[in-house]
């Protein structure tokens, strides 16, 4: 990791930019860009582990990474894959816990990451930027409870596909491994190889230099049901 200087200009825009901070006032931003730093990562670098103590909110400038759990005997489950614009880590940066997951670098990326202490001041003055803090956490609470319900009451072949729907067709977009995919789904890669040959199979996909395609959405609806 290695720290990129930025002008405070860069800061506000990066910043009026994000649903966080998009409708406070200039002056209020001027002060949120003393506490903002943007950091740079190689593939393969973790940005923080689980359990270490939380350095504040992150915006993902450039790039993309993982946020990951490791079971006890080591299997990885991806929670989600970080892109350009996200922001992460909220959960420690408002309630002063430890990180409660991993994140890694997927790519050269630059990640912008705002101290605890202005986030926690904005709460107390700023009532509009609480609401969004409190909606926000309200729209990863339903997502983590589809994610759980998906796994209780979906065979994985079914699970697979409603992965594939979320994921962007179009060539730009990074190129997802068996091992990422079967992490993502709570599984391993066998079983996903042999879900993916399933799909295959229905004609409801095509798999054609490791890119997953549609092939007939009318099949392909019926693994979403």
């Amino acid at each position: 990791m290695k720290s990129i200087d930025a002008s405070v200009k860069q800061k506000i825009t990066v910043l009026r930019g994000n649903e966080y901070f998009d409708d406070l006032a200039e002056n209020i931003l001027q002060d949120i860009a003393q506490y903002m730093h943007l950091r740079e990562y190689q593939r393969g670098d973790v940005l923080f582990w689980e359990g270490d103590p939380c350095d504040g909110l992150h915006i993902m400038q450039q790039g993309s990474a993982k946020i990951f759990r490791l079971s006890p005997q080591g299997r990885q489950y991806i929670v989600r894959i970080l892109q350009e614009g996200d922001t992460f880590s909220e959960v420690p940066a408002f309630d002063e816990g430890t990180n409660p997951v991993n994140v890694e670098a997927l790519e050269t990326c630059r990640v912008w990451v705002i101290d605890n202490q202005i986030l926690r001041e904005l709460v107390l003055s700023q009532p509009a930027f609480a609401k969004k803090a409190l909606a926000n956490f309200g729209k990863m609470l339903r997502g983590m409870v589809r994610m759980a319900s998906e796994m209780a009451f979906y065979q994985v072949t079914h699970r697979l596909a409603r992965l594939i729907a979320e994921l962007p067709q179009d060539r730009s977009a990074p190129l997802w491994t068996q091992e990422q995919l079967a992490a993502k789904l709570g599984t391993v890669r066998e079983v996903v190889a042999r879900s993916l040959k399933e799909l295959e199979r229905s004609g409801a996909i095509k798999v054609e230099d490791r890119r997953i395609h549609v092939a007939d959405q009318e099949i392909f609806d019926q693994w979403l049901q």
